[in-house]
């Protein structure tokens, strides 16, 4: 019996790397960066995909500059929604499961509960429309998929909000940090294996097939988190100017961005935790994994 072919869209982002690692159990990984897959290019890339004929395809590459893109909505729709949509086509002529991740950037981010999957979705920015615009598609063009909404996204590797904390923490006596905005921070090493656990049970049960929410457990401020990362490179003995107890809590309308943020990113993950027997960990623990590799 041949080995399952997975093709692996979005290899150099923070999830995409992660995932050339994690998925390379399940079968052979072709992995395809912007350069080979040209997602401003809807039909070439369903062309490319229909051409490879993968068991699998994982796609993790997305426009993710919230800001930017509201300069740039036609290029933020071909890479979160229309390119999403033409793959998902292309998975089901060629009867493959498609693995898509999406935001919780679909909410509005009012009240102060954890959305569950069926809650109603109500973007307030054009990434949160454009990557709605791609989940309503892939439900309606795909055969089996696995849409996951995730939040707050950090890896070790390349730039994140830990780091930039570090080095502000270097340079100046205090730090200004939004405190009325509420989510998980979330590893791309956490997402990368939840994905692929929750694969191999899909291609076994395609009853398993859906929409579910993917984030580390418990719940902080972006104010909390860059407290809770100081103090960790504290306790570590690096030398910092502001330590946690200098980092002053300011709302989000302190910071005038071009795209709203969502107050409220809180997500319930409890139907992935029953469908898939998974139980996710809590935030800190990542994040402290995190800073060991960058201290």
């Amino acid at each position: 019996m041949s080995a399952r072919k997975i093709l692996l869209l979005g290899k150099n982002g923070q999830v995409g790397w992660e995932l050339q690692r994690a998925l390379a159990p399940l079968g052979d990984v072709v992995a395809l960066g912007s350069a080979e897959a040209d997602f401003r290019n809807p039909a070439q890339v369903r062309e490319q995909v229909l051409a490879l004929r993968p068991d699998v395809i994982v796609n993790a590459a997305a426009h993710t500059a919230v800001d930017r893109a509201e300069s740039e909505p036609e290029l933020a729709r071909a890479l979160n929604a229309t390119t999403p949509g033409a793959i998902a086509e292309a998975a089901r002529s060629l009867g493959a499961l498609l693995v898509h991740y999406s935001t919780d950037y679909v909410f509005d981010g009012s009240g102060e509960t954890a959305r569950d999957e069926d809650a109603a979705t109500a973007p307030l920015s054009v990434y949160g429309r454009t990557k709605r615009e791609g989940e309503v598609l892939i439900q309606e063009r795909a055969g089996a998929y696995l849409i996951f909404r995730t939040s707050w996204v950090y890896a070790a590797r390349g730039g994140n909000f830990a780091k930039t904390m570090l080095r502000l923490a270097k340079e100046r006596d205090t730090l200004t940090v939004i405190a009325d905005q509420h989510g998980a921070p979330t590893g791309a090493e956490l997402i990368a294996d939840v994905t692929a656990h929750a694969l191999a049970q899909t291609l076994a049960d395609t009853g398993k097939s859906g929409l579910y929410h993917l984030v580390a457990g418990g719940e902080t401020t972006w104010n909390g988190y860059a407290r809770f990362v100081l103090a960790q490179a504290q306790a570590a003995g690096v030398a910092l100017k502001a330590g946690p107890d200098a980092v002053a809590a300011v709302p989000t309308s302190a910071f005038a961005t071009p795209a709203a943020r969502p107050l409220n990113s809180r997500l319930s993950t409890e139907r992935l935790q029953k469908t898939f027997g998974l139980v996710l960990p809590q935030w800190q623990a990542g994040v402290e994994r995190m800073l060991r590799e960058t201290l």
